[in-house]
């Protein structure tokens, strides 16, 4: 019997989000093959519209939901924004289908007839989406993937590839972790098109081999890898001196900041890793934990966010010259709060401001 398929993307209707849902789309794809009417619900008014069922999925633990809807029978729910650990896995016959790459065509052309710039969309329209591998035996404890203990294959790149999207985002939690991580290269480049790894890399499983390959594919933006704690320093040195002896692309690293503590510790503790990347030539992104939130120093968290994110910014400016110019671009006696959160933290720290608030890039950059 022929059924009303209803998909709910909550983030996209709270926040607003880049990303398409991938599992969304291998659901709409599973439904629409088998008969079903699916439709991207964006209003959740729309709810009582007759569906038969209704699919909702949200990334984000703080992307907020109307209570309400949990109120009908019909509506089933996933993702690491309802369950921790990301919750119960979709059936085996939906997350190996192809994704429906279309579910959300009305949704932006429906922005675009707003105002939209078209080119905010691209990762919605120019781009095949998928893991070719699943799993990470990390277990960090703030990351919500620890369902693993290995890394294993999950499926080939043609599962999920569309032959007329420009390039390919992998979603894969440890990819570096995978055994067989060359064949899976294989069959990247064998599409001819260029690719990246959204989750970022695992740098501390660098090889020779590895780094050597990685080097020389048709990669798509930034290599991206992560640097969560200064006690991770000396590998991390180690393999980014590896890594810049194959490749001189724009590297980045995450930088998890706020998480173990909020105080000046942790503060001092980031700098150091902006430091150690500043030397290597590579670009920082601060990932600010939600416990910063609680700390004496949100405002510095947020300024030294705002510095590292902005390349164009970072490369020319140290944290202080960029304090200055937000100061500058004021234009009033009132002393700007970017500026403000240097100051009352080099008055009370003034030997850890000393040692990073005038570290430059360009001077630091050995590469």
């Amino acid at each position: 019997m022929k059924k009303k398929i209803g998909i709910i993307d909550a983030d996209l209707l709270d926040n607003g989000t880049r990303h398409p849902n991938l599992a969304l789309m291998k659901i709409s794809g599973y439904m629409k093959e088998k008969g079903h009417d699916v439709k991207l619900i964006l209003d959740y008014r729309e709810i009582n519209e007759g569906f038969d069922k209704i699919y909702i999925s949200k990334v984000f633990s703080f992307t907020k939901v109307p209570d309400i809807i949990f109120n009908f029978k019909n509506i089933e729910k996933g993702g690491t924004g309802f369950y921790p650990d990301g919750g119960p896995s979709l059936r085996e016959e939906i997350e190996h289908h192809m994704p429906d790459y279309s579910l959300y065509n009305d949704y932006i052309e429906r922005e675009i007839a707003k105002g939209r710039n078209p080119k905010s969309f691209t990762d919605y329209t120019d781009y095949s989406i998928g893991f070719t591998t699943r799993g990470c035996f990390r277990k960090c404890e703030f990351c919500v993937n620890k369902k693993y203990d290995r890394v294993v294959k999950h499926s080939p790149v043609s599962e999920f590839l569309d032959p007329n999207r420009k390039g390919i985002y992998l979603w894969d939690d440890n990819f570096l972790g995978y055994s067989k991580w060359y064949e899976i290269l294989d069959e990247l480049e064998a599409t001819g098109k260029p690719f990246q790894f959204r989750q970022g890399l695992d740098l501390r499983l660098m090889t020779e081999e590895k780094a050597k390959r990685l080097s020389k594919v048709k990669y798509k933006g930034d290599f991206i890898f992560a640097f969560d704690f200064i006690e991770d320093s000396e590998i991390i040195q180690k393999k980014l001196k590896l890594w810049r002896k194959y490749c001189n692309k724009t590297t980045k690293l995450y930088l998890l900041s706020g998480y173990l503590s909020q105080d000046e510790t942790d503060i001092e503790n980031l700098f150091e890793r902006i430091k150690i990347l500043m030397k290597f030539g590579c670009l920082p992104y601060v990932m600010r934990h939600e416990r910063y939130l609680a700390s004496k120093y949100k405002g510095l968290y947020i300024s030294i966010t705002r510095w590292c994110n902005q390349p164009r910014f970072f490369k020319k400016m140290s944290f202080r010259e960029f304090c200055e110019a937000n100061q500058k671009y004021k234009k009033t006696n009132i002393i700007c709060s970017t500026f403000k959160s240097m100051l009352d933290f080099e008055k009370e720290h003034p030997l850890i401001a000393k040692k990073y608030f005038d570290l430059k890039f360009d001077k630091l950059n050995e590469y």
